[in-house]
């Protein structure tokens, strides 16, 4: 028989969690059609000795919704494995949209994700109103990856209330009937269910909180009801669940896991909503994994998603620094590196910088900052490697210390502030939470803050490959056959004859990160986060060779995934 591709000789791990075993994939068009014992010629044959060959990666937290339509290969996400991405997570979207609500939407999605605005305008072509006509375009723009997209009550509330939403009044029958109609439509057209924020933390560009953060049960559950109707379509939340002291915090678990609960149980549907720990109330999330299970003891189909590290603010001559306040250091911010390495080289200067960072400093503990090296990034907060212990261990300021580390690595040093899960054992309890997913990589948001993209390769260097937390098997299933499931993605997630050819060919003896990178290559010149790694041999989209060894290999032949 000939093929158009067999992948020989690699070590297959099908995503299902089943047993790694020796074997080829062969592949014809779009689609897996053999895998084991694989006879017959192929026009290509990948040798995948040495290699694991795994179903490609499900990301099911990005915020890609703008990036995607000028990067078609949705960076940093593609040097992580990702095959297929879910987009307008946290109740934030391009549609529905009327057109005189465009730059809204443009400057909310910039203040909540931190996604230029500048880049926005300039780089994405803006021609639909309606959720359905926003997944058309999608169709129509060449995408390296497959993504799909949740439809968000910020944007449902503004097309339905107008200025009246932007008040966060509850809204009245009619209007909500407007809401569910507008994701009746979405769901017709392919969206992947609804997403909202109940966060206070995610405010608007005038420091309200968002469309849609107080909206009443009722609204909610009379927005899901499309869902049910069409039996299809996952409710995605960010919770404002954590937020405030130990009794508000219990008081709104009630509340939260009271409608989430009701509205499984109403629809059928899964609800899935981001959990990570809190400082303020660090031992919340075990509260919220115990009501979790008790909704899931009804019927109620409920995943919390998190991520596998601390979500950290990054820190460090590339970009910003915690010291900013201080001129010295804040006339430093535009240079190029070299421009900044002189200054910081000049002993006078130097000296100013100390002094003035010494005499204003941040409101932060320096003993919660961690150094990140550019060479060897570490994520597990090892106290010894805070900048408070390294500028004791050097008889230094911490402020002298972040320059010296810093200089060290040619300005390349990062140093991260996890102010979500602050704690290592927090996260290896969610993680092996039977009701967690993996999520809240937020690729594509957070430009000049965060960089979790990377969540699928630290996952597997870190927590399979040095920890040994979970098997390989169990590991590459929580990063494709788990996530695919979640969203009911037919076809994605597993190695098997009738899948889609989403394959990764992986060195996973080789498998590394490489440090953040600040670059300006978005649209209209802005910077933003890039994060790559070292293993990822061969990456194929639905039979096409999508990256290889890190770099583009040609192909976009990424899709639009839809729920219908």
């Amino acid at each position: 028989m000939a093929y158009d591709l067999v992948i020989k000789n690699g070590t297959i791990i099908d995503g299902t969690g089943a047993e790694a075993y020796r074997g080829d994939v062969a592949i014809e068009g779009d689609q897996i059609v053999a895998v084991g014992e694989v006879d017959g010629i192929a026009k290509e044959t990948v040798d995948a000795d040495g290699h694991i060959v795994t179903p490609g990666f499900v990301d099911i937290h990005t915020h890609l919704d703008a990036q995607i339509t000028w990067d078609p290969i949705a960076s940093s996400s593609c040097w992580h494995g990702v095959t297929s991405a879910v987009m307008g997570n946290c109740g934030v979207t391009f549609a529905p949209c009327k057109k005189e609500d465009r730059e809204y939407l443009t400057r909310l999605m910039e203040s909540v994700e931190d996604v230029p605005a500048k880049s926005i305008n300039s780089g994405m072509k803006w021609d639909w109103e309606s959720y359905g006509e926003y997944l058309q375009a999608l169709d129509g723009l060449p995408k390296g990856i497959n993504v799909g997209g949740l439809v968000g009550h910020c944007a449902l509330r503004l097309f339905a209330m107008g200025e009246e939403a932007l008040e966060n009044k509850p809204a009245s029958e009619d209007q909500i009937k407007a809401m569910h109609d507008a994701v009746d439509e979405a769901m017709t057209g392919g969206a992947l269910g609804f997403s909202t924020s109940r966060t206070p933390l995610h405010l608007t560009p005038d420091g309200d909180a968002v469309p849609g953060t107080y909206a009443r049960h009722d609204e909610l559950k009379g927005i899901c009801a499309a869902l049910g109707s069409h039996g299809r379509g996952v409710v995605e939340l960010a919770t404002g669940i954590s937020h405030g002291d130990e009794e508000e915090v219990r008081r709104n678990l009630e509340s939260e896991l009271g409608w989430m609960t009701d509205v499984s149980l109403d629809t059928g549907r899964q609800v899935t909503f981001g959990l990570a720990q809190n400082r303020s109330v660090p031992e919340a999330y075990g509260w919220i994994l115990e009501k979790v299970a008790e909704s899931v003891k009804k019927g109620a189909r409920i995943n919390p998603q998190s991520t596998t590290r601390g979500i950290g603010v990054l820190f460090g001559f590339q970009n910003r620094t915690p010291y900013d306040r201080a001129p010295s250091w804040r006339a430093l911010r535009g240079m190029a590196m070299e421009e900044k390495l002189a200054k910081l080289r000049n002993s006078e200067y130097l000296t100013s910088m100390i002094e003035q960072a010494v005499a204003n400093p941040p409101p932060m503990d320096m003993d919660d900052l961690f150094l990140m090296s550019h060479s060897a990034p570490r994520y597990d907060l090892d106290p010894t490697q805070s900048l408070g212990a390294l500028a004791a261990a050097r008889g230094i300021s911490a402020p002298a210390a972040f320059i010296d580390l810093s200089v060290e690595e040619n300005g390349l040093a990062l140093f991260n502030f996890p102010f979500l899960n602050p704690e290592m054992e927090a996260v290896e309890k969610m993680l092996h939470d039977p009701n967690v997913v993996l999520g809240l990589g937020d690729s594509g948001a957070h430009c000049g803050q965060i960089m979790d993209a990377s969540l699928p390769t630290y996952f597997l260097t870190y927590w399979v490959k040095e920890r040994g937390e979970f098997s390989l098997e169990h590991g590459i299933h929580k990063l494709t056959g788990e996530a695919a499931s979640l969203y009911d993605m037919k076809g994605r997630g597993v190695l098997a004859p009738g899948a889609f050819a989403d394959i990764n060919v992986i060195d996973f003896d080789g498998l590394k990160l490489r440090g953040p990178e600040f670059v300006h290559d978005f649209p209209a010149g802005a910077g933003r986060y890039i994060q790559k790694s070292e293993g990822y041999s061969h990456m194929f989209v639905n039979g096409q060779l999508f990256m290889r060894d890190g770099e583009h290999a040609g192909a976009l032949n990424g899709r639009v995934l839809r729920s219908n």
